[in-house]
């Protein structure tokens, strides 16, 4: 719920059913109807986009560059509607038609909404229920992500099904006032906020270099030391009405902004900002990825005189000497006798970040990542085009696919060797390519990542005790 892809469609949902809702029977029938719509897309949309497609289609729409730039323009125009520009409403032949159909129409529109949240949050869920959905796609199985996907769409449409009632009862209130447009111009900053994180995501996808970390957080600073003046009522917009005296509730959202934007602050000097991690671009992805004066040491594999960076630092989270390349990497895994760290990653992959900003970064696990393994980041959204010669047709389930980019090949090792396609993916493995434990997914736990490195390294010397 509170991942930047889906987040954004709170304000969204809360501003769209507060014209719909006229009373609190009205927004309780209408949110059960949202309700459902979001499960039933999510179980037809989500399986049928991977029985047709394949296995990687949900990371490749969400991966997209037109489809994240589209939903940026998309939240860019709700959010200067709720600043108060302009209305959005339908044309008026559209509402004349509506009304001769009223239920009909009403129905129609709340299945958009239930749709347009479904496509917009594949940008984060898609990963998330990859592993569901690659059963489709490798093994035939129907019953298992149908229900997968049955239970996900169930948990998010809860959620969001309070939201679509809660403007029925606001509705139902017997005063209103000025209150309600410094609601709707709140959720217009907010709105301005989100719609980077779309922006971003297509910024990464093919490393542009246009909305490095600094500059993101820079406009997100600008962004809510602007909510926080106006919530104190030093401005006003061409919609307001003249604010006499500050309520509690205002003047804590207020404080709550403020303290927020000093907060975001020290990151553009290099702070990790744990609390929005994931939002931001990553820490290697700036103007300067040790901090302004940082020079924090580039982490190689090797002890003494063995010691020499063979990887990829400057594109590695914390200066690790990562790997790009399968091949590559394993070969120098070999060559230092360690095991390999397979690390299934996105440019765009919201989880991906929050593992290496919140877990990575604890000492103990950086220095397991350091000296212990070898590390082979694999993205599986890079869309630089592979060589011709390689360029190959392979057999996905009962399909064929050409793979055209090195995320395509990234994403083809994953999904046949290890079945799924969900970021992140974490696998352990020896230097014949033999998994040493189970693997690790998405989990903010640092001390199991700790004891999941620490098994499989124990597995490591175990094995090369035995040759």
């Amino acid at each position: 719920l509170l991942t930047p892809c889906v987040f954004p469609m709170i304000p969204l949902t809360v501003s769209f059913f507060t014209k719909q809702s006229e009373n609190k029977a009205k927004g309780i029938s209408n949110a059960i109807i949202y309700g459902v719509s979001i499960i039933f897309i999510y179980v037809i949309l989500g399986y049928g986009i991977t029985a047709i497609f394949g296995a990687d289609a949900m990371n490749a729409l969400s991966t997209n560059v037109w489809f994240n730039i589209a939903f940026f323009l998309l939240l860019m125009v709700f959010a200067i509607s709720f600043l108060g520009a302009f209305e959005i409403t339908l044309p008026s032949s559209w509402i004349n038609a509506t009304d001769k159909v009223s239920d009909k129409g009403g129905i129609i529109g709340i299945f958009f909404m239930a749709f347009t949240l479904s496509l917009v949050s594949f940008s984060c869920t898609g990963p998330i229920i990859g592993t569901l959905l690659v059963e489709a796609a490798v093994n035939g199985g129907v019953i298992g992500p149908i229900t997968g996907m049955f239970g996900f769409s169930l948990a998010l449409a809860l959620p969001f099904g309070l939201f679509a009632a809660f403007p029925g009862w606001m509705n139902s209130m017997p005063k209103s006032g000025g209150w309600l447009n410094s609601v709707k111009v709140t959720l217009g900053f907010l709105e301005l906020a989100l719609a980077l994180k779309f922006l971003s995501n297509a910024d990464l996808v093919v490393q542009a270099g246009l909305l490095k970390r600094e500059l993101f957080l820079a406009i997100w600073i600008a962004i809510f030391g602007a909510l926080t003046l106006y919530l104190f009522g030093l401005f006003r917009l061409s919609n307001d009405s003249e604010v006499k005296s500050l309520s509690v509730t205002r003047t804590f959202f207020a404080l709550l902004s403020f303290v927020f934007t000093i907060y975001l602050i020290p990151g553009l000097w290099g702070a990790p900002l744990h609390i929005i991690s994931g939002f931001p671009p990553p820490m290697f992805y700036s103007e300067a990825p040790n901090g302004v004066g940082g020079s924090t040491p580039v982490i190689v594999s090797g002890n003494g005189n063995n010691r020499e960076v063979a990887g990829d630092p400057d594109h590695c989270p914390h200066n690790l000497n990562c790997f790009h390349n399968y091949e590559e990497g394993l070969s120098y895994a070999k060559k230092m006798n360690k095991p390999v760290m397979l690390d299934f990653t996105g440019w765009a992959c919201v989880n991906c970040r929050k593992m290496e900003e919140q877990v990575w970064s604890d000492p103990r696990v950086l220095q397991r990542l350091r000296e212990n393994v070898v590390l082979i980041s694999l993205y599986v959204d890079e869309k630089t085009l592979l060589p011709e010669a390689e360029q190959i047709e392979v057999k996905v389930g009962k399909k064929m696919k050409k793979l055209k980019t090195i995320g395509n090949k990234w994403s083809y090792l994953q999904t046949s060797r290890y079945e799924t396609n969900a970021q992140p993916y974490y696998v352990l493995i020896d230097l014949n390519e033999q998994k040493l434990s189970k693997a690790s997914k998405y989990d903010p736990d640092i001390e199991k990542f700790i004891q999941w490195l620490d098994e499989g390294k124990a597995e490591f010397e175990r094995r090369k005790g035995l040759n």
